[in-house]
């Protein structure tokens, strides 16, 4: 299973049982509608002076964002304590930088440096 994959069955997963949940909590209060009298503990509490649709969507939207920054942490620790992708061959400029320090010690010469350079370079 890819990593893509993986991600994906986690995601699905998630947004499931957000769905589930949000559900499972709304059932309830639609069931009692009109049953507090006057108590004012009606639909959505407060006798229609709370939050109702409004609050509800700003939950969902809330509850997202934390399980998308959960899943975005998780990917991005998995890809820095993986050892994937580091070699430990360095290229680039620190190979620029490398070829510097032993032309500097006199370990190559000039002609070398530049050929070595053009190399790198490419």
């Amino acid at each position: 299973m890819t990593y893509k994959n993986r991600l994906r069955k986690v995601f699905k997963w998630s947004l499931t049982t957000l769905i589930l949940s949000n559900l499972y909590l709304i059932t309830p209060a639609l069931a009692q509608q009109g049953r507090y009298g006057d108590w004012q503990m009606g639909r959505w509490m407060m006798g229609g002076w709370g939050m109702g649709w409004f609050g509800m969507i700003f939950m969902i939207i809330f509850w997202g964002l934390i399980i998308v920054g959960l899943v975005l942490l998780i990917r991005w620790l998995i890809q820095n304590t993986s050892g994937k992708g580091q070699t430990g061959v360095r290229t680039g400029s620190n190979a620029i930088d490398i070829l510097k320090e032993r032309y500097a010690k006199g370990e190559i010469s000039r002609d070398e440096f530049e050929t070595m350079k053009t190399d790198i370079l490419q």
